[in-house]
């Protein structure tokens, strides 16, 4: 009698909150948009991370998840963080996010633990590296403005397509799209000005806005992307490619997380799923 090997379970993606204000309460909030991506798209189960350091207990987290996800947010990372002057009173900020994500990704890189970071993630991952952020990219000379443009709108019509990307020969993006440009949805106030130390650009808009980046020393996968891939799914080829391909570095992770369990109990568990 044939056995019948059980199904593999979904890699743990672990997907940063903002921290936010509702009813007078702090709540640690995500768009459901990257939620649904993350399961649909990628393949994987993604669980809420708190924005809150002293609940994150990295040793439990890192030993259980096989990914990390920071996802976008109206907030904008805290200028101290690169050295800058402070941002204006009237600028939205979130300190208690800045702290859990800068305490997060010394471990997450140096562990190999894949990493997708879009918009603001994509700016915190620049700081990371030692990058500096422009804090009013619509006021560079001859820039695109990459804003969202009238909030009245539908939300779906902040999210349309909005300008062309160059994507970078011979990177993962240029593999994946297979082609040399792609329009795409970016909405942002802020953006790159000096790129981190290590970052490898994969795209830039015509403006000359570093757009997509990778990070080819760490030893797993780390993406960064200013645009909003979650929205674009439905008729993106490449939003499809990237969440499959973050899915699948995850898969991966998961496999070698699975295969050094320690011996005992767990070798039942091991070899059930065993690739």
């Amino acid at each position: 009698m044939q056995t019948v090997k059980p199904e593999l379970p979904r890699p743990v993606v672990a997907v940063i909150c903002d921290r936010i204000s509702y009813f007078q309460h702090n709540v640690h909030a995500v768009p459901e948009t990257y939620l649904r991506a993350l399961h649909e798209a990628a393949g994987v189960m993604p669980v809420l991370i708190p924005a809150c350091p002293d609940l994150l207990d990295l040793t439990t987290l890192l030993a259980t998840v096989d990914g990390v996800l920071l996802p976008g947010s109206p907030s904008n990372v805290a200028a101290e963080r690169y050295k800058a002057e402070p941002l204006p009173v009237e600028t939205l900020t979130d300190l208690h996010r800045d702290e859990a994500v800068f305490s997060l990704l010394p471990s997450v890189i140096a562990q190999g633990i894949p990493l997708m970071a879009i918009c603001r993630g994509f700016q915190e991952l620049n700081v990371f590296y030692g990058g500096t952020l422009h804090r009013a990219v619509h006021e560079r000379p001859d820039a695109i403005d990459h804003r969202e443009g009238d909030h009245a709108r539908a939300i779906e019509e902040w999210y349309r397509d909005s300008h062309l990307v160059s994507v970078t020969p011979g990177g993962l993006l240029a593999t994946l799209s297979g082609t040399q440009a792609v329009r795409v949805n970016s909405l942002h106030h802020q953006g790159v000005d000096r790129l981190g130390q290590g970052l490898c650009i994969e795209a830039f808009a015509l403006d000359g806005l570093v757009e997509a980046f990778t990070a080819p020393e760490a030893p797993g996968l780390v993406l960064g992307l200013q645009w909003h891939p979650e929205m674009s799914l439905g008729h993106s080829p490449l939003a499809q490619q990237l969440f499959t391909t973050f899915g699948d570095s995850c898969r991966h992770r998961q496999q070698s997380r699975l295969s050094t369990k320690s011996t005992g109990d767990n070798d039942e568990f091991i070899s059930a799923y065993a690739v």
